[in-house]
């Protein structure tokens, strides 16, 4: 694999490694063996039953975090291989990227974060690298996933200084204000390209995006003029997939060629020479960015905000705030390996025991134990 590689990709001959020492695999390459300890992970398995956009009881065919991350995935190996960058890699990196979501999507994160708000506070983003690199219990001689640094380095996509401190190796980089590689740039804008898209797709079959709405972004419009141009007879359904991976398909092309621009005028020899670059490599050109966050900011304003989401959002906040206040009261009620743990401790340790196990619950999971307190 190392032979089809990019000079400034990751490469495994020059990683910064795992941070406990293991034999190499017979028959499969380190960044595999992070995709796969991942995909077999309890928290990957959960992310089934978590909100994307739409709780899970609220319709079987709306996507999940699960189903999220596997679309994230995707996009992000399409350009991997296109600009020769280390598709294992950064495969990992997308399925690992939300493990430490908690449910009901970004409602649940935000009533988290206010429950721990003197706690240190609560990030998801923070909470998968906690997941990976202590809370995922399998194996004999560690903690964790033992992960390769170019994973972890990838699923930590933003972090304050503060934080950054007490992280060692994995957070020098936002100390030192340096890049991260390209693989993990790579996976954040993957996220952003599919969460704007699918969620796009899921409310408007949820009806609460309409075709007139949606017909005054540019991004969608480009292509609807396009699709309804050629196909004048297609029902709905079909027309809105055939418009929605059109977009895609534009936003990933050009991801691709702005990309190959700003590597070809940096020139980097190495993933180091990535990590010294005065600003990130991977990237969209000026006009599509515009146009992708024009589309992040009209879901924000009718999908995120729309009032039949609010309700569920506050109907979400108030079950994660009771169990947290329930949970720090008394920690018999969870489970022995979570209760002995908190029981030992106190403060902001004891306060993170608890957000650690509300975050690791499904949605349905959280519903019916706060239905069993409250009656």
């Amino acid at each position: 694999m190392t032979a089809v590689l990019a000079p400034y990709a990751a490469h495994e001959s020059s990683s910064r490694g795992r941070r406990y020492y293991e034999a190499p695999s017979t028959y499969r390459g380190e960044y595999q063996r992070d995709r796969d300890r991942i995909i077999h992970s309890t928290g990957f398995r959960r992310l089934i039953y978590k909100t994307q956009v739409f709780v899970n009881h609220e319709g079987d065919m709306y996507r999940t975090r699960l189903t999220h991350s596997l679309e994230v995935s995707q996009i992000g190996r399409t350009v991997a291989v296109a600009l020769q960058l280390n598709e294992p890699l950064i495969e990992a990196i997308c399925l690992a990227h939300d493990l430490g979501h908690t449910p009901f999507g970004h409602a649940g994160q935000d009533s988290l974060n206010a429950c721990m708000r003197d706690y240190g506070g609560f990030e998801h983003n923070l909470q998968s690298l906690r997941v990976v690199d202590k809370l995922e219990s399998k194996y004999a001689d560690f903690a964790g996933l033992n992960l390769m640094f170019e994973t972890r380095e990838g699923i930590l996509k933003h972090c304050s200084a503060r934080n950054a401190r007490e992280l060692g190796d994995v957070g020098a980089r936002f100390l030192e204000k340096k890049q991260a590689g390209l693989e993990a740039q790579l996976a954040n804008i993957a996220d952003a390209i599919a969460y704007n898209h699918h969620d796009l797709d899921d409310g408007y079959r949820a009806g609460l995006l309409s075709l007139d709405l949606l017909r005054e972004q540019s991004l969608f419009s480009d292509q609807f003029d396009v699709v309804r141009a050629r196909y004048p007879e297609l029902e709905d359904r079909r027309l809105i997939y055939e418009v929605i991976r059109r977009m895609i398909g534009a936003v990933v092309s050009d991801l691709i060629e702005e990309t190959q621009r700003r590597i070809e005028a940096a020139a980097p020899a190495s993933i180091d020479d990535v990590r010294n670059a005065a600003a990130p490599l991977v990237s969209m050109s000026d006009a599509v960015y515009e146009q992708h966050a024009a589309l992040k900011k009209f879901l924000q304003k009718h999908l995120y905000s729309h009032e039949q989401k609010l309700e569920m959002t506050g109907i979400a906040k108030a079950i994660v705030k009771d169990l947290f206040a329930a949970y720090m009261a008394d920690e018999r009620l969870m489970p022995d390996e979570f209760a002995s743990a908190a029981a030992s401790a106190a403060g902001a340790e004891r306060a993170r025991v608890v957000a650690d196990y509300i975050a690791g619950m499904t949605d349905r999971y959280a519903i019916a134990v706060h239905e069993s307190m409250t009656g």
